[in-house]
């Protein structure tokens, strides 16, 4: 176990590099030059003066220069200061808006997990009924609806139409602090964000567990008279639910990809507003930065996930 680590370790942090090398080659090939971010249009600066900055921002080195000193400072957990922000730390930026996105994030996978995994073993169980069926349809539906779009029409309907959740944020403005006020801002964009997660749990599920009800150990445990509640949950639900460990780790990467647009749509402070606005305001350290740890928060998810299913069927960890 501890070697399967170390490999899937190794791997993680080469996978970090290279993302890290990615981003800022894209960062560089953006139209318009860096610098321009760096300079207030209301106060004209000479050629020698715009020189002058670039050589002081490290933009006179060539690339792998540049990339090797950002590196280093990163390393050092330094990841630049925001230039729209009144030269705030990066790294204090993302810190301020990990936490209502770990809450987002969390909230929803509770319910896709829940939702997917109950769904599906009704489909499983009920299969090709009408029930199955329409659950299905629903399955597809929400595979297939980007994440913007179901995250506009919920808010349509439900704060828009009905008046039920409210419209953004993350608590109501001027009002003091409660767990019940910020429920209620919570669900909706949780929901709305666990959709696509949920969609894809259920389709899994629900096909893992019908494979395992064709196994001969199911056919005995109902050849001696087990009910069939105690076959489904006693018997086959564990060894299906192994490669839906696997699926709810690489779901997250789509959770943070819809979790940008949730935010956006509901004014959510979390990481991926704060990237949406870097993105609109061009702040370079900043996108940088949270791109950076959006990425290691991927890997080690599913790091965490791997070493997790490898301890649950050991098979794994054979080559």
């Amino acid at each position: 176990m501890l070697q399967y680590s170390l490999r899937r370790l190794i791997i993680g942090i080469a996978m970090l590099v290279a993302l890290s090398m990615l981003i800022f080659l894209l960062l560089r090939l953006t139209p318009g030059d860096p610098i321009d971010a760096y300079i207030d249009p209301n106060l004209p600066m000479s050629p020698s003066d715009l020189a002058d900055l670039r050589r002081s921002l490290g933009l006179d080195q060539p690339l792998p220069v540049q990339y090797l000193g950002w590196l280093q400072q990163a390393l050092t957990g330094n990841l630049g200061y925001s230039i729209k922000r009144l030269d705030q730390p990066v790294l204090g930026l993302v810190l301020s808006r990990i936490g209502p996105t770990v809450l987002l994030m969390g909230t929803a996978l509770a319910f896709a997990i829940v939702a997917g995994i109950t769904f599906g073993v009704i489909g499983a169980v009920r299969r090709n009924s009408l029930a199955d069926l329409s659950l299905s349809v629903v399955a597809l539906a929400g595979i297939s609806s980007p994440a913007f779009l179901s995250a506009l029409i919920g808010l349509y309907i439900f704060s828009v139409r009905l008046h039920w959740m409210p419209s953004g944020g993350m608590l109501t403005p001027g009002e003091e602090f409660s767990v019940g006020d910020l429920l209620h801002h919570l669900i909706l964009p949780a929901a709305l964000l666990s959709v696509a997660q949920a969609a894809l749990i259920m389709r899994y599920m629900r096909a893992s567990l019908l494979e395992v009800l064709n196994q001969d150990y199911v056919r005995t445990a109902r050849a001696k008279g087990v009910r069939e509640f105690w076959v489904i949950s006693k018997h086959a639900l564990r060894n299906a639910l192994l490669p839906i460990v696997t699926l709810i780790g690489s779901t997250i990467g789509l959770a943070i990809g819809g979790a940008i647009f949730i935010e956006s749509v509901f004014n959510w402070p979390g990481m991926g507003l704060l990237l949406v606005d870097a993105v609109q305001t061009r702040d370079y350290p900043v996108i940088m930065g949270a791109t950076l740890v959006i990425g290691a928060c991927v890997i080690v998810v599913n790091l965490l996930t791997d070493i997790t299913y490898a301890v649950v069927d050991p098979r794994i960890k054979v080559g």
